[in-house]
């Protein structure tokens, strides 16, 4: 049985108790309003409502990519397929994202969303909320995109698997 972790929780036990559930990999992303990619490797997003669709994307408040998403209020929201293990690995590390054109495309809002993307959701900011260390950023679906196949990428106890 496990050790009891309760009362006076340090970050460090937060995130091991986090880390039991297992979670798909998204890279969320967006345009500067000169147009300019930006993304990051999306773990804490959820949906919020199905009428109207809406969704949210916990945002560590140091993302650069947040400024942006603020500022041009639309975001998108990529399913990774377990294949795309290393660009979930590019886009959770701080610098340049790769955004090669081959792989992308603009969708419903402008933002970029991958094109391998086993299911996407482009959103328009409808609401942001600040909580400790992160902005609960809130949006509503402007358009979405299912292949119906292929498996996910997963998130668990701190290593990318495939399903």
């Amino acid at each position: 049985m496990g050790e009891s972790l309760t009362q006076g929780m340090g970050i460090g036990a937060f995130w091991q108790v986090l880390g039991e559930r297992a979670i798909g990999a998204t890279v969320v992303t967006t345009r500067s309003r000169d147009g300019r990619p930006n993304g990051f490797l999306g773990l804490s997003t959820a949906h919020v409502s199905a009428s109207p669709p809406t969704l949210l994307v916990s945002i560590d408040r140091k993302t650069s990519a947040l400024a942006d998403i603020l500022e041009s209020g639309r975001f998108a929201v990529n399913f990774l397929a377990a294949e795309a293990m290393d660009l979930a690995a590019q886009f959770g590390k701080s610098g340049p994202k790769p955004f090669d054109d081959a792989l992308w495309e603009s969708f419903a809002t402008g933002a970029p969303v991958l094109r391998t993307a086993l299911g996407l959701f482009d959103c328009e900011v409808s609401r942001v909320i600040e909580e400790g260390d992160v902005a609960i950023v809130i949006g509503k679906v402007a358009g979405a995109r299912s292949t119906g196949e292929g498996a996910p990428l997963i998130f668990f106890r701190g290593a990318f698997q495939g399903a």
